[in-house]
């Protein structure tokens, strides 16, 4: 991931088994205002989000539930 934003938020997401799932995630979240880059490891569930604000926690779990499923801890 080469884009620089001020704003960097890792988070882990559960229940993503393949391709699509990270598509899904990646996608929902990448719709939050000011986000410029979203990372996803399939294997970790870690998530990475790069924007140009601080994103609330809150803003992402919403993001992730749209796309089906939901943030550990």
């Amino acid at each position: 991931m080469a884009v620089e934003a001020p704003f960097r938020t890792h988070v882990t997401v559960t229940g993503m088994t393949c391709q699509h799932c990270v598509m899904s995630v990646t996608e929902e979240v990448t719709e939050i205002e000011g986000v410029s880059a979203v990372d996803v490891d399939l294997g970790s569930g870690r998530v990475t989000v790069l924007a140009d604000r601080d994103v609330e926690r809150g803003e992402i779990a919403a993001a992730v539930s749209e796309a089906g499923f939901e943030l550990v801890g």
